[in-house]
């Protein structure tokens, strides 16, 4: 019995070792596995793009690969710039094996009076509620992307667009944001002396209560 058992245990070795020498390695396969290249989808221009009302947008698209080769791609949304809003546009890319990728920009179109153009309310903001910061980034006149317009310990990767149309009047549009939910600000208010403002953020994660920001 212990030679029949050594014998089979000899002849499964011999076995794996000659099929270890067979395996055959290619750009598309691992032995007998298939290789999937998985795609990427980088957009040209910027993430965010401010058009003025009733302005040119020429969409820039986006570079769309599967390793070393170029692929076609689809883009979802459109850009009316006869209204002002955030439009967003998601370019979409499939590679052979049907893996998809994808990646979304903004379009911001515009309208800002001569009383709030020169206006730059860019900076630091602490809720002291939560005693977190919001980031304000002018990107034109009246024109503002707000990281973590919630103030909310858990909301650094969350940005809405904000508009000062005139004077001290601030807004964020109902817009699709890089959360994937529809959000807004609602009974808004900013005061300059001293630089602070508050809002109620609508987005199904948060709360209806009021948030005041102050200028640090």
């Amino acid at each position: 019995m212990k030679r029949i058992i050594l014998f089979l245990l000899i002849s499964t070795i011999g076995f794996l070792s000659c099929n270890k020498h067979d395996i055959h390695n290619t750009d598309t396969k691992v032995g007998i596995s298939d290789v999937t290249i998985f795609p990427t989808v980088a957009l040209k221009g910027n993430q965010y793009i401010v058009v003025p009302l009733n302005g040119t947008f020429t969409d820039p698209g986006v570079d769309a690969k599967e390793g070393a080769n170029t692929l076609q791609y689809t883009t979802a949304g459109t850009v009316n710039t006869s209204a002002t809003g955030v439009y967003q546009l998601t370019y979409t890319a499939v590679n052979k094996d049907g893996f998809p990728a994808s990646v979304s920009r903004w379009v911001v179109v515009y309208s800002t009076d001569a009383s709030a153009a020169a206006n730059d309310f860019s900076g630091t903001y602490l809720r002291a509620a939560t005693g977190v910061n919001s980031f304000w980034t002018k990107l034109a006149p009246g024109v503002y992307k707000v990281d973590n317009p919630g103030g909310a310990a858990v909301g650094a990767g969350l940005s809405i667009i904000v508009f000062n149309p005139t004077g001290v009047e601030i807004h964020a549009p109902s817009q699709k944001t890089n959360d994937g939910n529809i959000s807004s600000t609602s009974n808004e208010t900013y005061t300059l002396s001293p630089a602070k403002y508050s809002w109620v953020f609508n987005n199904p994660g948060y709360g209806t209560a009021l948030r005041t920001f102050t200028k640090q």
